[in-house]
């Protein structure tokens, strides 16, 4: 089993890798460094951004007031009337009250005239 491992982390054949440094021990320091460098890479490019927009759109959430102007995922434009603890009531309209999830709320000042 030690020896499976071995060789489809680090390539090569086992015996190589079994006896130390002889022929092939290059290369499995070679191999380690490659893998350690594609798991940096991937959480520099993939893990962390998405972590940090999700924290923004959590603030963004927690900081919506009565009277924000805010546009809606399916596109609707309006005015928060009311804010609860997961949903706000939105007015589209005179007499036309909404109530939608927060998260349902999109993140765009320039798309509600709040540049």
């Amino acid at each position: 089993m030690n020896n499976l491992l071995t060789i489809l982390l680090f390539g090569g054949n086992a015996a190589q890798t079994a006896e130390g440094t002889q022929q092939g021990g290059g290369s499995m320091w070679t191999s380690l460094i490659f893998i350690v460098l594609l798991i940096v890479v991937f959480w520099l490019f993939f893990i962390r951004p998405q972590s940090k927009k999700a924290k923004e759109e959590q603030k963004f959430r927690e900081s919506l007031q009565k009277g924000d102007k805010v546009v809606t995922i399916g596109g609707f434009h309006g005015k928060i009337v009311e804010v609860k603890e997961t949903t706000v009531v939105i007015s589209l309209a005179p007499n036309t009250e909404v109530e939608v999830e927060k998260t349902a709320l999109v993140k765009d000042a320039a798309r509600v005239g709040q540049a």
